[in-house]
This record gives C-alpha cells, structure tokens and sequence, in this order.
C-alpha cells in the first residue's frame, strides 16, 4: 500500500476504535457516488462512503473547530468530508449517516469522525429519496 494513500483516524472510527488506518477504494475509469473506505489493519471492514454533495445540498455540518484542529489546517482546497452509507437489502431504504461525517485533510492524510450539532442532520438520511428530490429540483 502506498504510503500516500492511506488516511489516518487518530481515534478510530465510532465502534471500530482500535482501527486506524484506512484507504479510499473507487474505480477510477467509472467513478460512483459510492466508494469504500477500506481498513488497512483489518482486510475484512470497510465501509461504503459518499460525498454529501451527492445527497444533501449545502451539507455543512456545524462543530467545535477545536475538534477539528487535531488533524491539521483545514482550507477548502484540502477538505474532505465523507458520509457512512447502510445499505439495506431494499435499495429505497439506503442512508447517509448526516449525524457523523468523516472529515478528512487530505494535505496530513489525518482524519476525525466528527458529530454535528446540526438539529435537522439525520443518522438515518434516506439516500433515494434525497436523490428522487435533487431530480426534481433540476427537472429531470
């Protein structure tokens, strides 16, 4: 694994704390709203992640910047939040955990899954119905 590539989660992720580092797994010739944030210590964990671009307009999650200040300087040009996605076996019921972002600074390749303080941001965020309204809106 190239060294480059792999993020760090000082504090694990919530319920997988011993677990701390991970990877991004897309394909590149066909990119997908859906990608895999893969353990490196553990080959068998990985969890399907999302830009929250993709499902939720204006996603800014509000949080005490001092969280935020363990993994480094954030600008746009290096901020990366991603979602957890639960991918039931009814794909109409497949969520975004709003609740629990993973902010990422891709120039320290650290990370820290935050808990937004956002009243209206849901930990069980319906993803096909979030994508049927951003349709509608764009008149598709």
């Amino acid at each position: 694994m190239d060294e480059k590539k792999i993020i760090t989660f000082e504090h694990g992720l919530m319920g997988f704390e011993d677990c701390k580092n991970y990877t991004i797994i897309y394909d590149s010739e066909r990119p997908k709203a859906i990608c895999w944030l893969q353990s490196i210590e553990e080959p068998a964990l990985a969890f399907p992640v999302t830009n929250p671009e993709h499902i939720y307009k204006d996603y800014k999650p509000i949080v005490d910047d001092e969280i935020l200040q363990t993994i480094g300087e954030l600008k746009d040009e290096n901020l990366v939040i991603l979602l957890t996605v639960t991918v039931p076996s009814d794909i109409k019921k497949v969520s975004a955990n709003l609740k629990a972002p993973l902010v990422i600074n891709s120039d320290t390749k650290k990370a820290i899954q935050i808990i937004a303080e956002n009243p209206e941001y849901q930990i069980k965020h319906n993803i096909y119905e979030a994508v049927q309204t951003m349709k509608k809106a764009k008149g598709e």
